[in-house]
């Protein structure tokens, strides 16, 4: 009877697992929306001797982390890489993790323009928007 029992938890299981498609998409650290990917090859035009841009996340402000993105002449050995339509984005070791999932956005309006980075794994905020927790 315990056998039984194992087979359809074993049968639930398999049931239950995510298609593959969808796997891929969210294993990857971070993905970039058409509007980030076009920003980065405008900014990286100016600065050939960069080949990506690194992200990362810091302690500071007032509620733990905060995100980091600068330009990188290589690849860091633990660094996660992505590549989308030509764009290379490294992902720094201790980032990798806490950016699992996340889309990475250029929003323009009236008055600022900025990457914008929607986490799925944040718990919380703080007021002014600058720093986050996990």
């Amino acid at each position: 009877m315990a056998l039984d029992k194992v087979k359809t938890l074993l049968q639930h299981l398999h049931l239950a697992k995510p298609q593959p498609d969808r796997v891929k998409e969210h294993t990857r650290a971070i993905h970039q929306t058409p509007s980030a990917v076009n920003k980065i090859k405008q900014l990286l035009k100016d600065k050939p001797e960069h080949v990506g841009v690194k992200v990362g996340v810091r302690t500071r402000g007032c509620n733990g982390l905060s995100y980091t993105l600068e330009y990188t002449k290589t690849k860091g050995d633990s660094d996660e890489e992505v590549v989308q339509d030509g764009v290379r984005v490294f992902i720094e070791k201790k980032a990798q993790l806490t950016l699992l999932g996340t889309e990475m956005d250029y929003v323009e309006d009236k008055l600022s323009s900025e990457f914008v980075f929607n986490n799925p794994n944040i718990k919380g905020t703080c007021g002014c928007g600058e720093s986050f927790n996990i």
